[in-house]
């Protein structure tokens, strides 16, 4: 392995430590002022530190949330991860996959893009 690619997963490894830990101040420390989040391919969700961080604070009032690491591989600067998220949606608590895309310069996320799979609510019971 690489030092880029220790880097680069080291950075997206911090922040999905401080998302599970709902710490904002962390979870921010590792975007890039002019980041940008899109559910992939280009459909924008958030410009910039102040977006994502407006985003994050909202999901972070989440008492169940917490993204589950299934898989991580990376070339380069190019760290792509599956989790499994545990949540509360609209309709209630449950899960979704998703495929995160994040692109790493300098020591930052610069860009991320999501791929969602659909939610699966938890049963009731």
């Amino acid at each position: 392995m690489d030092a880029g690619k220790n880097a680069a997963e080291a950075v997206v490894q911090r922040q999905l430590d401080a998302y599970n830990a709902r710490d904002i101040a962390a979870f921010i420390a590792v975007w890039a002022d002019d980041a940008q989040c899109f559910e992939h391919p280009a459909k924008p969700l958030a410009r910039g530190v102040d977006e994502i961080r407006a985003r994050h604070e909202l999901r972070f009032r989440e008492a169940n949330l917490h993204a589950r690491l299934v898989h991580r591989m990376s070339v380069g600067n190019t760290v792509i991860d599956r989790e499994v998220v545990t949540r509360t949606f609209p309709e209630g608590p449950g899960t979704i996959d998703v495929i995160a895309i994040y692109e790493v310069a300098h020591g930052k996320i610069a860009n991320a893009w999501f791929i969602y799979g659909a939610p699966v609510l938890e049963k009731a019971g």
